[in-house]
């Protein structure tokens, strides 16, 4: 059993804590690089010991796992209703989302968003095929479970491929006018 698995994550302290080690974080994130803040910086910035630490986060890596991927799944709700359709409407939406929290997470970690992208991305792309999955589950008439299967996993990685080398390449266009370009591209696997 982990230590994490111990602490009560309703108590307020402990949400007090959680809160006091991610805001020095992404503080610390605004000022260096994901690769040179260590635990010591965190729990100085913090003001906690490196035990309260460790009794949240098993190391950094977890530290920013928790924090974007969690941050993740919120703005996509934030813009699609989880009981909708996939439809096209819908499929803009994830991708706006998507653009917006590139963008979010790139400002928040102005010192290396590219560094730490690739260490939450594989936590990212199994919330958004979940999502993705309940969407087509409910809208698809396609009684092949293999075809749907194959087509959940298409447009998971399409989208946040798409989307994160938008924000790599400096996005050029908004949130909206890059969906308008994708849309097209992702017909196949939509209702129209």
């Amino acid at each position: 059993m982990s230590i994490t698995s111990t602490l009560n994550l309703n108590d307020p302290r402990v949400i007090r804590t959680r809160q006091l080690i991610m805001d020095a974080f992404v503080f610390l994130l605004s000022k260096q690089n994901f690769n040179s803040i260590t635990i010591s910086d965190i729990t100085k910035k913090a003001t906690i010991n490196r035990a309260t630490f460790y009794a949240h986060f098993p190391d950094k890596f977890a530290l920013i796992d928790s924090m974007l991927a969690d941050a993740f799944i919120d703005f996509v709700k934030a813009r699609v209703n989880p009981s909708s359709t996939l439809d096209e409407g819908t499929v803009k939406s994830i991708v706006i989302a998507l653009c917006e929290y590139h963008e979010a997470s790139n400002k928040r970690c102005v010192r290396g968003y590219d560094d730490i992208a690739p260490l939450v991305e594989k936590n990212i792309k199994i919330q958004l095929q979940n999502f993705i999955s309940e969407l087509i589950n409910e809208s698809c008439e396609e009684s092949d479970s293999r075809t749907r299967e194959v087509a959940i996993i298409m447009m998971t990685w399409s989208i946040y491929g798409v989307t994160y080398r938008w924000n790599q390449d400096g996005r050029s266009e908004s949130p909206e006018q890059f969906a308008e370009i994708v849309i097209p591209l992702l017909k196949s696997f939509i209702k129209s």
